[in-house]
């Protein structure tokens, strides 16, 4: 049985390291950490795409070369139907909570994020996994300190990471790694009691 790892960011150099490619980042991380493939260009997904095994199980990393606000017509071409989507990690940026952490969940809405509200529409269905990882600077109580106004919050997720948030991003990522073997080994809710 395929389990599919999505990140979800935008293709093109100009968005490399950017805040919004965090689901790009952390995958790349991720598929490192278990040997995976190299990701190659695959037309038919309209992706990069990549193989590899983890805890036992064929997993099929995807990065779709899609803009973020379509990236549901890439993800629909290898994730046919409602049983493929329940085998599904999606990994992307979110602003509504502080660098370096992440939360897994399931079956939830889009909180206004156009990547994953193009994947919910397009497969019909928001039974699969994510994992929101953090983007946003913390406060002082650890608070995710997040910009207002949309032309803020574009600039804002556009930006690139200093050298010291990729560090963040890193130690994220391998905390991430761990959090979906388990997710892919065992059990999301497992998964869900150990890392969120």
């Amino acid at each position: 049985m395929k389990y599919f790892l999505v990140g979800l960011g935008n293709p093109g150099r100009e968005y490399e390291n950017t805040r919004h490619n965090t689901g790009r980042i952390v995958l790349s991380h991720v598929m490192k950490k278990f040997d995976f493939d190299d990701l190659g260009e695959n037309k038919k997904l309209k992706a990069l795409s990549a193989k590899g095994e983890i805890g036992g199980k064929d997993v099929l990393a995807i990065e779709p070369e899609t803009y973020m606000n379509k990236s549901g017509s890439s993800v629909k071409e290898a994730v046919k139907n409602p049983k493929d989507a329940a085998r599904m990690i999606v990994v992307y940026d979110d602003m509504d909570l502080p660098l370096g952490s992440f939360r897994i969940a399931w079956n939830r809405s889009s909180g206004g994020h156009n990547g994953l509200e193009s994947i919910i529409k397009s497969l019909r269905t928001r039974e699969f996994a994510r994992i929101r990882v953090g983007v946003s600077p913390a406060t002082p109580k650890g608070k995710a300190k997040k910009p207002s106004g949309e032309e803020k919050v574009i600039k804002f997720l556009m930006g690139k990471f200093k050298p010291d948030e990729m560090d963040e991003i890193k130690k994220a990522s391998k905390k991430i790694a761990e959090a979906i073997e388990v997710m892919i080994a065992e059990s999301r809710e497992k998964a869900m009691t150990l890392f969120n």
